[in-house]
């Protein structure tokens, strides 16, 4: 459903002017941004910020030193606790562990958040940035054990639980089984599964496009950058979804966007949008991407790309497997100018 609705022909922009999520708006909310995106899409040349005076310019700049002088005590606190609690999760030659479910909580029609308890409850996941969980559950009936991968939304220095965010799929045998849960019911979880390691100011700029429930590897980064007061990348998201609803973890991401409008920007896409949507429809498309993503000659960027397979290909091109990344493969961004070593594909 997701891949037919949202990758479909599109017309190119006439106007392209790029500007970065960098770029001080004159506000702190999408509303100006996502204005100026449909009044292209309408044949009009635009701004996708509209540029601010110097005040704006100063109470944004205000806005990230308050932000960080804020998150700077919560990271020492953080660090400090971190540095002595325990790992419920190793990695090497740990096999599969059994957490309880303590909690469900329904996020929209087909997705819903479930708190696991870890072992004891002074431990942390043990999970770093950017790493996920393997889950494998065998039915009564069934040959050989459903195991699937997913990343935990919760922040890695969390003690005593993690927490999942799963859409159910049809046919989808771990979805299924993990939207029949109900608290006390048991799953085995094993990891942590490296994916790709993050420290701070790795690169200077980082985009991150993603569809559907790809956006927790998204949010993992996401959260560890603005996390980390040392930590001056910058951010810039493409998130795609079929409606206003499935745009997960919306109220996490305008908060980063609001306590740091100078480094972070998000712009959603709606295959079905509602009648007053002020941001993209339909799909992602390479004018879109041109447009807001960090130019592919500027140096020390890094996209990163997480959906459905339909997503991938017109992206990115396909992932081969865990340990080859594959080729561009005339995607979007091949077209664009990127380069290999630019993406990495969760």
């Amino acid at each position: 459903m997701f891949a037919r609705q949202v990758f479909k022909a599109a017309q190119p922009l006439r106007t392209q002017t790029r500007r970065y999520a960098t770029e001080p708006a004159s506000g702190g909310s999408n509303t100006a941004i996502y204005g100026g995106v449909v009044a292209v899409l309408a044949g009009a040349g635009y701004y996708f910020y509209n540029q601010g005076d110097n005040a704006a310019k100063v109470k944004g700049a205000a806005k990230d030193a308050e932000a960080k002088a804020k998150d700077a005590v919560g990271a020492a606190k953080s660090k400090v606790e971190g540095a002595t609690a325990k790992s419920a999760f190793t990695g090497g030659d740990q096999g599969f562990i059994s957490l309880k479910l303590d909690s469900v909580e329904n996020i929209n029609h087909n997705t819903k958040k479930f708190r696991f308890e870890l072992p004891e409850g002074d431990q942390v996941s043990g999970l770093h940035v950017a790493s996920a969980l393997l889950t494998k559950y065998k039915g009564p009936e069934m040959e050989k054990p459903a195991i699937r991968p997913y990343t935990p939304v919760n922040d890695e220095g969390d003690k005593g639980y993690l927490d999942l965010l799963v859409k159910k799929y049809p046919n989808g045998v771990m979805s299924t089984h993990m939207h029949d849960m109900v608290p006390g019911q048991r799953l085995d979880f094993k990891g942590p599964i490296p994916k790709y390691p993050w420290s701070a100011n790795k690169h200077t700029h980082v985009a991150l496009i993603a569809g559907g429930t790809g956006i927790t590897p998204m949010y993992q980064v996401a959260r560890a950058i603005f996390n980390n007061p040392e930590d001056k990348t910058k951010v810039t998201m493409v998130f795609a979804n079929i409606t206003e609803e499935d745009i997960l973890l919306k109220k996490e991401l305008n908060e980063l966007e609001n306590k740091y409008p100078q480094r972070f920007r998000a712009f959603y896409v709606l295959d079905k949008p509602p009648a007053k949507w002020a941001g993209n429809s339909g799909y992602i498309t390479k004018e879109l991407l041109k447009t807001v993503l960090p130019e592919p000659k500027e140096e020390n960027i890094k996209i990163f790309v997480c959906g459905p397979p339909p997503l991938y290909k017109a992206i990115s091109g396909v992932k081969k497997s865990p340990s080859d990344q594959g080729e561009l493969d005339g995607s979007y961004l091949e077209q664009l100018g990127y380069k290999k070593d630019q993406v990495y594909k969760f």
